[in-house]
């Protein structure tokens, strides 16, 4: 199994396809499974770099380890473990965290960047608000909380789909329980996303409950540059629900975006 030494964890990781390069970060109701959808699409036009978060998947968080705080560092020493110098980003939910922390760390480093049904820890006034006001309606139990990452319309319509949902999520057995605290704790400016004029994707369905279509719109206001887009007939993952109409809006704004050599 590839794995990559990172700040004292072994980090798993997979590339496929060739091209500029393409890291995709999963949600916390997921790992490098999940984009199971996306990779044989992606990789036909890049090089696309999966990975389980520390505590996720096949990557194992020290004890008593530093968790969601790693992951942007995590991030780094993956990229230069691959000898990558460059990379656009897609990032789901919790990986909108890494990935804009990261972004706004090294915008030199990043090509392009997509965040979906996510608020990335955003420091922006309005979108916090928002997101506190939502989360004392939500529970504290990650497990529940993953219960409302998809529509109703998906379960009822694929319930096989949604079947598998469930069980990749289920590998995350080494999870730690502060994890959403610790997200929620992080905040990240966009002052270098709109001074570089990083090319930005905001993408969410329709009909997310953990991060509505109307909060990413906020952030969009906050990023004049980006792109804002909803889809219809998909709840908190337009990656695994809407697998097609994702594909097509993320593949269309990477050639775009990215400047191909």
């Amino acid at each position: 199994m590839p794995t990559a030494r990172v700040n004292g964890i072994e980090l798993y990781y997979e590339v496929h396809g060739q091209g500029p390069a393409l890291v995709l970060a999963h949600g916390a109701g997921g790992n490098h499974l999940s984009w199971w959808q996306q990779v044989p699409v992606l990789s036909r036009h890049f090089k696309c770099v999966t990975f389980d978060h520390r505590g996720f998947g096949l990557s194992r968080d020290l004890p008593h380890g530093p968790g969601a705080e790693a992951f942007i560092d995590d991030l780094r020493c993956l990229l230069d473990h691959l000898g990558i110098e460059r990379t656009a980003l897609v990032a789901q939910s919790m990986g909108g965290w890494t990935c804009l922390g990261f972004a706004t760390k090294y915008p030199q480093r990043v090509t392009a960047l997509a965040l979906c049904d996510t608020t990335a820890g955003i420091d922006n006034p309005q979108v916090t608000r928002e997101m506190r006001q939502l989360q004392s309606d939500l529970p504290r139990n990650l497990n529940d909380v993953l219960e409302r990452a998809y529509s109703n319309e998906f379960v009822r319509r694929d319930p096989a789909r949604c079947f598998l949902y469930r069980e990749i999520s289920g590998l995350n057995v080494s999870v730690p329980q502060d994890l959403l605290g610790k997200l929620m704790a992080m905040r990240h400016g966009v002052e270098s996303l709109i001074e570089w004029r990083l090319p930005t994707l905001l993408l969410v369905g329709e009909d997310d409950l953990l991060t509505p279509a109307r909060t990413m719109e906020l952030m969009a206001q906050a990023i004049p540059h980006s792109r804002f887009v909803t889809v219809r007939g998909a709840g908190h993952s337009v990656y695994f629900e809407q697998p097609e109409e994702f594909n097509r809006i993320v593949v269309d704004f990477l050639l775009a975006a990215i400047p191909r050599e």
